[in-house]
Formats: structure tokens, C-alpha cells, sequence
């Protein structure tokens, strides 16, 4: 069998390891982006010096031809799902007995003058981070104490705070531009979130609230950015301007065929689109029943990492529905790191009850939510704190009570073993709140965690 995988991303990757694995296929990953997989969530630590570019690679070079994986760079410009064929922007045509879908995110564009401009990109692909080290270049010619000296990030996610925290590691001031009153505000709860942007500023983050791009702003020969101007009117001078607005499948080239699309390549809970032998995984893959609460493109790099090995089995022979599972992610907002588990809405949920524990004087808070009737756990929200993915999850697919979840809270933390532990005050807080008279067990071990996990999987 011929299997043909268009994205060398972690879904792609995956389910190409995981295909290895079981079969003896011919497998061909196919990407004009890079010669081999990289980890794409660590192009910012190479901007910022903590990493080479070739660390980026998990894999020794000689893994591909070990494992009888073919790389092939070139880039897919139409599928003929008739024939079974892949025109390639080469001329060569591939032919496919299976052929998956793997081709990743593009960020969005926003609607205003001047994104064609030198100086103007998001960040997530190698091209751009090799911009950026060009920009960077250009920005270090300038005198210090030259507005244009400057790097203006537009929008509040994710990758706009890497794009944040890079420059500024770089020496280079930062204005961010953030459309919500409060950072990240439709994702993170209201004390959380004005943790972030005091962070930020504590950092000497220009945050501007409330703003967005109205149009960015050429030089004399009409080729690179100088300013950005606000919806205010504001002109703020700059010689990068970040794109940050959220990304979209990158499925374009796919428009206008027999593939059911919407918002991207559509797929059933097999990952299975509406053609014979064709799926879809990853960033690019919308799913038409996600499950209740969930987002039918989940563009994160655990949910890729999963669907690649459930297709890798529906593909060797043994069908395996895709489940969405406990919702999780993870990031770094600077210096404060971010865990979310199981349902964590921003806002106040009916029926749902929440406990907030926030550090006086530190960017660190727990919050657990919980169901106001029965007080089965719902879910984690971390800042600055790691719990153990493990442990949060099994007590959210178990329904655990929240009194049983604090009683043995110190089980789940994941702190380096001499920090400071926060679980009783937690607990604390909880009595106060609600007249119990609860006891923190004492931090369990390894063993014991272990342990949980083995019987509580029995159940």
C-alpha cells in the first residue's frame, strides 16, 4: 500500500511514526517547508538564543531512511481524487492508494492597508523566523533612539505574546495591540487575565487595550513599514509589524474540488473526508460532530500529536474512532507558565462554581471549577504553578468531588520538590467559603501517584 501524507507538522509526522510502526507500507511525507520535521512551538527559543537551529530537529538525520520513511520537498498544488493523483508545483505527479491530509495552519490576515510591505508577517513557519532575523538585522542598524527602533505586535494570543517576549529578549522595544479590554479575555478567566497584562507591562510591554490595526504605513519607496496607525488615529513608528490575529487551515489549494470543506477539510470521526482513501488530521481537519463544548478545529499541537496516532490505526487495519478527550493546553506567558484542564470557561457559567486561590505578591494562582450541584470537578486553571496532567485528568474523567480532589491536591502538583506549596491555602480558602473543615493529605510521591493512577484506571 501506498500511503501519501501532504504536511511534515506534528500530525503528519505522527501518523507517518505510528503507520512504521504497524505496517511496512510505503510511506512519502510531502512538504516545501522544510528537508524534515522540526518542532515548530521552539522557533521562538532560536530567536531568543536558547536554541540552534538544528535543535529544532527531534530526529537524527538517519531516522528516515532507517525507518523507510521517504521525505520528499515540494509542495501540492491540486489532488485529482478520481485518479488518485498529486500534481506537485515540480511537475511530478505522485499516485496514492491512501493519501492524508496533514497540512497545517496559515495565519490570518487582517483587513487593512499595507500587509504587503517588508516588515510585515506573523510567525509560524521557518520563512518567518528568518524574517524576523533579517528584520532584526535591519532594526540594529538603527540609531537607539530612533522611533522606528520598534516592533508592533497586533493581537493577543498566543503566538502574539512569543512574538512579544522575542523582540524583547532582542532589545527591542515592544508596543502590543490587544482589541479586548483585558489580554486574552474570550479565553482566560478576568483575574488571570489582568495577571497577564500586568505582567506584560512589568516587563515593559507597551499593552495598549482596547486597540486595533487600522492600516500600517509604508516609507518613501512604498516597500517597508515604518508605522502602524491605530483605530484611534495614533501612529505609532515601527519597522515590524507582527500579524497575530489567530490562524486558518491551510487548505486553499483545495478549495473548488470534491472535498467537502468548510472553515477546512471536513471529516467524520475516522478522520475520513467524503472521498475514498482520503483523511485529514491536524490543524487543517474540521471535525462535523465535535463533542459537546468542543471546537471543531482545534488547532494545537497535542491535538495533532492524537489524531496521528488514531489515524495510524484506522490506516494499518484496526478502525479507531478519534475522541476529543479531557480538553488541555499549555504555554508561557513570559516568565508565568499556563496549564488548562477540562472545562475552564472565562466567564461565570450557570450551575458551575469556581475556587480561586491568587498569590499575594507573585504571578501564581490555582483555580479549580467545580459543578454547583453534587461539586463534581470540572476542571483546572494554572498560572505559574504545573500540576500533573495525569492526575487532573483521571479525576475529571472520574467525576471526582471536589473535596476529594482538594484533600489530595498535593498528589497532582508537579513543582520542582523544594517550592513552595500553595495546595493549603487552597483548601483553606475553601473552608472559609463554605464551612467545611477539610485536611490537606500530605504530598504524595512518585509511588503513590503512580499507584492512583493504576487503580483509578481499573475503574
Amino acid at each position: 500500500m501506498n500511503i501519501i501524507i501532504l504536511g511534515n507538522g506534528v500530525s503528519g509526522i505522527t501518523a507517518a511514526r505510528f503507520i512504521r510502526k504497524k505496517s511496512d507500507c510505503n510511506i512519502t511525507v510531502v512538504s516545501d517547508e522544510s528537508d524534515q520535521f522540526f518542532s515548530r512551538t521552539a522557533l521562538m527559543y532560536v530567536f531568543m538564543g536558547h536554541m540552534r537551529l538544528r535543535d529544532l530537529n527531534p530526529y537524527e538525520s538517519w531516522f528516515w531512511d532507517k525507518n523507510n520513511i521517504h521525505l520528499l520537498r515540494d509542495r501540492a498544488e491540486s489532488v485529482d481524487f478520481f485518479s488518485k493523483k498529486i500534481h506537485l508545483a515540480s511537475g511530478q505527479i505522485l499516485t496514492y492508494d491512501k493519501l492524508v491530509i496533514a497540512t497545517g495552519s496559515a495565519y490570518r490576515l487582517p483587513e487593512a492597508r499595507g500587509l504587503e510591505l517588508d516588515g510585515v508577517q506573523g510567525m509560524y513557519h521557518l520563512a518567518d523566523l528568518e524574517n524576523m532575523e533579517r528584520h532584526a538585522a535591519y532594526m540594529n542598524t538603527l540609531s537607539p533612539n530612533d522611533p522606528a527602533r520598534r516592533a508592533v505586535v497586533v493581537g493577543g494570543g498566543l503566538i502574539g505574546i512569543e512574538m512579544a517576549e522575542m523582540w524583547h529578549t532582542r532589545g527591542i522595544p515592544v508596543t502590543f495591540l490587544i482589541r479586548e479590554k483585558s489580554y486574552w479575555s474570550g479565553i482566560l478567566p478576568p483575574d488571570e487575565s489582568a495577571m497577564v497584562g500586568r505582567h506584560l507591562q512589568k516587563h515593559h510591554i507597551d499593552l495598549r487595550l482596547d486597540t486595533t490595526l487600522d492600516a500600517i504605513l509604508p516609507d518613501a519607496q512604498n516597500q517597508r513599514c515604518t508605522a502602524v496607525k491605530t483605530n484611534t488615529g495614533e501612529v505609532i513608528p515601527c519597522s515590524f509589524a507582527g500579524l497575530s490575529i489567530g490562524v486558518a487551515p491551510n487548505v486553499d489549494f483545495l478549495r473548488g474540488s470534491a472535498l467537502d470543506m468548510a472553515q477546512g477539510v471536513l471529516v467524520n470521526e475516522y478522520l475520513q473526508t467524503n472521498q475514498p482513501d482520503v483523511y485529514a488530521i491536524g490543524d487543517c481537519a474540521e471535525l462535523r460532530q465535535p463533542a459537546p463544548g468542543r471546537r471543531a478545529v482545534e488547532a494545537l499541537w497535542y491535538t495533532g500529536r492524537a489524531m496521528g496516532e488514531a489515524l495510524a490505526d484506522t490506516l494499518c487495519g484496526d478502525p479507531r474512532v478519534y475522541q476529543q478527550g479531557i480538553w488541555f493546553n499549555s504555554a508561557k506567558f513570559f516568565d508565568i507558565e499556563y496549564q488548562v484542564y477540562g472545562f475552564a470557561p472565562a466567564g461565570q457559567e450557570k450551575d458551575t462554581a469556581t475556587l480561586f486561590w491568587q498569590h499575594p505578591e507573585e504571578d501564581k494562582s490555582i483555580r479549580l471549577f467545580y459543578a454547583a450541584d453534587g461539586g463534581r470537578i470540572l476542571g483546572f486553571v494554572l498560572m505559574g504553578v504545573r500540576y500533573r496532567h495525569e492526575v487532573c485528568e483521571r479525576w475529571i474523567q472520574q467525576g471526582a468531588h471536589v473535596e476529594t480532589v482538594l484533600q489530595n491536591l498535593g498528589m497532582a502538583n508537579f513543582d520542582s520538590e523544594f517550592s513552595t506549596q500553595h495546595e493549603a491555602k487552597l483548601v483553606a480558602l475553601y473552608n472559609k467559603n463554605t464551612g467545611a473543615s477539610l485536611q490537606l493529605q500530605k504530598r504524595r510521591g512518585l509511588g503513590t501517584v503512580l499507584h492512583f493512577l493504576r487503580q483509578t484506571s481499573k475503574t
